[in-house]
């Protein structure tokens, strides 16, 4: 099928649907007691920074420009978020809902495509069930990878997952510091257990799959906490405003779903220059963009980004390498716009 048979008008609607995550505090011996639990609401400081950034030549090299430079405050009005003096541990509670119908898209305009694309979709699913995927999904919510920064310094971690649609009640606990955010090597029965739910879900086997996640992080009494920080695009009034604010939701200090998502499907391992840099898993994406390090690892000049490896698939041909298609069908649970335009 020539490109341009490619469907023009393509969508597909994500299938890990994460809620935002909401941040309490309380004490590692009474976590899990309702009652020694409370929400963290933020706090705003006012303080007098001083000139850090880089400096011209002409008033670095200068004594009598660098001094007055340095003299100017630097006032600044900011969000934070701490756990209260009697408190040394950090609970994140959300949900995540886990779909199927992948084999479906939402949109598309391309009869043809989407017969094919449907039955190499349907293949994958009758091929590998999701498992692969799945595994990699149970470890980094085993792994508490969603805290980001609030894992690091941690004396102990805790992830407590519980089933909610159903009656099967299933629960599980794990110890996040057993299991490593830098490969998917480590597992254990309840690992096993949870991904194979979620391969379900994906694959159709279940309607769906809803799971309430509690994830228990040590960190130290009265320590900071770290909710997402909002991204201010009109910055009319940012003069005289604060120049960090962070997430709330309803007065409790909380975490975008779109960050608590980006960190469960981080389970590229495949992209081509892993073995060969220190970097690990890179989130699910196109072109595998990491934006703190600047780098799209997935180039389309490698033949290794998503739409060229789409086309392939979609189109009913094999790829060469089978994770070339986990891949792929990642991008996919992910979602999002994928159709060819007609312009070169």
């Amino acid at each position: 099928m020539a490109k341009n048979n490619i469907a023009s008008v393509l969508a597909f609607e994500k299938k890990l649907v994460p809620s935002d995550g909401f941040m309490y505090g309380t004490t590692w011996a009474k976590r899990l007691e309702n009652e020694a639990t409370s929400p963290l609401k933020l706090q705003e400081k006012s303080v007098r920074g001083t000139i850090s950034n880089r400096l011209k030549a002409a008033i670095k090299n200068d004594p009598l420009k660098l001094n007055a430079e340095v003299e100017k405050p630097n006032l600044q009005r900011v969000d934070s978020c701490a756990l209260g003096t009697d408190q040394d541990t950090l609970k994140l509670h959300f949900t995540l809902k886990v779909l199927s119908g992948v084999e479906q898209p939402s949109a598309c305009n391309n009869k043809e495509f989407n017969e094919t694309y449907s039955q190499a979709a349907r293949q994958y699913i009758e091929a590998e069930g999701f498992t692969e995927l799945a595994k990699r999904y149970a470890s980094n919510i085993a792994n508490a990878r969603f805290l980001w920064r609030n894992r690091v310094g941690t004396e102990n971690i805790e992830v407590h997952v519980k089933v909610l649609n159903g009656e099967s009640g299933q629960k599980w606990t794990f110890d996040a510091g057993s299991f490593s955010t830098r490969n998917f090597d480590s597992t254990n029965a309840d690992v096993e257990a949870l991904s194979k739910e979620i391969a379900k879900a994906l694959s159709g086997e279940a309607d769906f799959l809803l799971l309430e996640i509690n994830a228990y992080a040590q960190i130290g009494g009265a320590q900071d906490v770290y909710p997402s920080e909002e991204l201010v695009l009109d910055k009319s009034n940012s003069k005289g405003g604060k120049s960090k604010i962070l997430y709330h939701v309803n007065d409790v200090a909380a975490m975008h779903s779109q960050k608590i998502g980006n960190a469960l499907r981080t389970i590229d391992t495949w992209y081509p220059e892993h073995d060969e840099i220190n970097v690990g898993p890179i989130a699910i994406e196109p072109y595998g963009a990491v934006t703190n390090l600047g780098t799209a690892y997935r180039n389309p000049k490698a033949k290794a980004d998503f739409f060229t490896l789409f086309d392939r698939f979609a189109c009913g041909e094999t790829l060469d390498d089978k994770n070339d298609e986990h891949y792929v069908m990642a991008v996919l649970v992910r979602g999002g716009v994928f159709g060819a335009s007609g312009k070169d």
